[in-house]
């Protein structure tokens, strides 16, 4: 299963409202987590097992409650059993329709 996420504090300390140095430590809990996963300017993608995949959420969302006594999270998931390597394959399928154009 892939799940793209987002998990910030609401709120922030910082004069110019930045949730950067929460979200970075969300994201040090996921890349630590060996799972493979992909990091944009929104949202944090992730790949595997229903489980393992939500376990890392959860602590990337404790990570980003160490910050703050609130937090948002959002979620979006590719549920697809037997699928393996969709962080990949899903964006080379477009890429192919693209370059086919």
């Amino acid at each position: 299963m892939l799940v793209a996420f987002s998990v910030a504090p609401s709120g922030s300390a910082h004069h110019d409202g930045s949730v950067g140095e929460a979200v970075a430590a969300a994201v040090r809990v996921v890349r630590a987590s060996g799972l493979p996963n992909r990091t944009d300017a929104m949202f944090t993608t992730i790949e595997g097992e229903w489980d393992e995949v939500m376990a890392v959420i959860k602590a990337a969302t404790d990570a980003v409650l160490v910050t703050a006594p609130r937090c948002s999270l959002v979620l979006k998931a590719d549920i697809r059993p037997g699928v393996t390597d969709a962080l990949h394959s899903k964006v080379d399928t477009v890429e192919r329709y693209l370059a086919d154009g």
